[in-house]
């Protein structure tokens, strides 16, 4: 799927949203601990995977090629805007609900927001798409 964003929400506890550079899927996941991050994230990304149907064997093709992770800064400005745009309606979401928020659901709720970087496709649209791509995923 290629490269990942992320940003950190300064919520109680803090929480960090990672956002997909090829189809702009949100993942939202505990930020602490912060040093494990790297190692926790291919997880709940596959967690988020499989509830927009993606299969096993798919799934884990992805996770080999996440088998290496680097940090470095932002490149991509469109993603930045849409980390932020997500970051607004992530908070907004849990402000509205007055609880802890179940970041699964979260991350869900987001993926069906229009973005324009997608032409109005909304990041679930995409990921369905490449769910049933027969190519495998770069």
């Amino acid at each position: 799927m290629g490269h990942w964003y992320a940003t950190v929400l300064f919520w109680r506890p803090q929480v960090v949203l990672c956002v997909n550079e090829l189809t702009l899927l949100p993942v939202l996941m505990p930020l602490a601990p912060a040093a494990t991050l790297p190692v926790r994230f291919p997880e709940a990304l596959a967690i988020v995977l499989q509830a927009h149907g993606w299969d096993a064997a798919k799934i884990d093709a992805e996770m080999q090629h996440m088998r290496e992770c680097e940090i470095a800064k932002t490149a991509n400005r469109s993603v930045v805007g849409t980390l932020n745009e997500f970051a607004f309606l992530a908070r907004a979401w849990k402000e509205e609900q007055g609880a802890p928020p179940d970041l699964h659901c979260l991350s869900m709720k987001l993926a069906d927001v229009p973005c324009k970087p997608l032409r109005y496709d909304s990041p679930a649209q995409r990921v369905r798409a490449l769910a049933q791509s027969a190519t495998p995923v770069q």
